[in-house]
């Protein structure tokens, strides 16, 4: 664990103010420190095995889906992935809401968890039961709706946590694009030896991080930022359930870093989808589901290991910088990924398009935890899922029907190109609400 867990780390308030993240320079405040990194290490595992679970399938999806009673083609494997995706969108919010009004969150995680689980081992049971397709995506869809609670309540509950919200969203982070990495490698060498084994193996992931989230304590909406706040005197139970929604979709500025977040998402979203079939396909590289997965992990793995200094980076300098830099630059390097003339290049670009994704992504996560109150965080992150889930949705079938219409590098063209028109146009929002704690940050705070 790094010097940036201990208790004395100081984080910026959303108004650019120095705050004592651990709260009174005493032993208790040395003991909550050390409880706070002990979650935050559980938390990121729970949410490492989330997505190694939910990325398993991903290389394999051009048989799965066959398996499943579809025919071949990229049609069926986008709308496997959207009845999921749709289900994230539609209950992101309501496990986030219902977190704030109950003032818990871990049974909430573990539930979604295991649940999951339950639709894994429906899903792989599908075949032998001589089911088609249809229950298939309805399998999908049930899952979806249990799975988006723990993953988005994992991250939720490292929102509460002390220690700087760049770092807790930098180990959500870490956390997502390890479980990426892990989950296209191993999922893509499954998929070879048999379309329903990463379904076997996501489902034991799955059960794994539900076990584990039943160890994290508790601590709904107590990790205040603002030293103004006793935690201790909120009134989680007052709170009704309409009532965080509302206050939540009110919060000035919450809207700029949903938008990032929902076209950060659509590009990966793309790359989940058309990635695999683009690496995958005899007219450009030809590779095997395990070549495939393993270049999308060129992405993951530097994508995972670079956002936790990022975003401790993002808590010294503010958010500015990071989010419309690190946006504009995926941009590019997302279009160069569809027009490069050789696998080594592609390769290449799929390693810069993580290092830029892990840049922008921790600190527009971070904004969120800096723009809302603690009592409304779990429905200002379950609609920071929504706008996500939604950019996937978007990328699988923009992604899909634009590869389908067109080919690969007009998609590509459109994906990456969109990326840089919303950084281009969000820019001045940026300046306005980021926090800067040193020089570049109040560059980019006070333009």
């Amino acid at each position: 664990m790094s010097d940036a867990d201990s208790p004395a780390a100081v984080e910026p308030s959303a108004d650019g103010r120095s705050v004592d993240a651990a709260g009174p320079a005493d032993g208790s405040a040395f003991d909550a420190g050390e409880a706070d990194a002990a979650d935050r290490r559980r938390l990121g595992a729970v949410v490492l095995a989330v997505l190694i679970s939910q990325v398993l399938l991903y290389p394999g999806v051009p048989d799965l889906v066959v398996a499943l009673g579809a025919p071949a083609g990229i049609d069926a494997g986008m709308w496997f992935l959207v009845a999921e995706f749709g289900a994230f969108v539609t209950f992101a919010v309501v496990w986030g809401a219902l977190s704030d009004a109950l003032g818990r969150r871990t049974p909430l995680i573990v539930a979604g968890a295991l649940g999951g689980t339950a639709s894994y081992v429906a899903l792989a049971s599908l075949p032998g039961l001589g089911l088609g397709f249809e229950a298939a995506l309805l399998v999908r869809v049930v899952g979806g709706a249990l799975t988006i609670g723990a993953f988005s309540l994992s991250i939720t509950l490292l929102m509460d946590l002390r220690g700087g919200n760049g770092r807790n969203m930098g180990t959500a982070g870490l956390a997502i694009g390890l479980g990426a990495a892990v989950g296209s490698v191993v999922g893509g060498a499954l998929a070879d030896l048999g379309a329903l084994y990463p379904v076997y193996a996501g489902g034991a992931v799955l059960a794994a991080a539900g076990l584990l989230a039943a160890t994290v304590d508790d601590r709904a909406g107590a990790g205040s930022t603002d030293p103004e706040v006793d935690s201790e005197a909120v009134e989680i139970d007052d709170v009704g359930f309409g009532a965080v929604i509302a206050r939540a979709r009110t919060t000035p500025g919450l809207l700029v870093p949903l938008a990032f977040g929902f076209v950060d998402r659509l590009t990966a979203g793309f790359f989940a989808l058309v990635g695999v079939y683009y690496f995958q396909d005899p007219a450009t590289f030809g590779l095997s589901a395990a070549g495939a997965g393993a270049t999308l992990a060129l992405f993951f793995v530097p994508f995972a290991l670079l956002q936790s200094p990022f975003g401790a980076l993002s808590d010294r300098i503010g958010r500015f910088l990071p989010v419309v830099a690190g946006s504009l630059a995926y941009g590019v390097v997302t279009i160069g990924v569809g027009v490069a003339p050789a696998y080594p290049i592609a390769a290449g670009l799929m390693v810069l398009v993580g290092v830029c994704g892990a840049l922008m992504a921790p600190a527009t996560m971070a904004l969120v935890t800096d723009l809302v109150e603690p009592e409304v965080r779990g429905a200002a992150m379950g609609l920071f899922n929504v706008f996500g889930s939604l950019g996937f949705l978007t990328g699988f079938l923009i992604g899909g029907s634009a590869t389908d219409a067109f080919g690969y590098t007009p998609a590509f063209l459109a994906v990456g190109g969109l990326e840089l028109a919303i950084a281009i146009a969000l820019l001045p929002a940026v300046r306005s609400i980021s926090p800067g704690a040193g020089v570049i940050g109040r560059l980019g705070a006070e333009g």
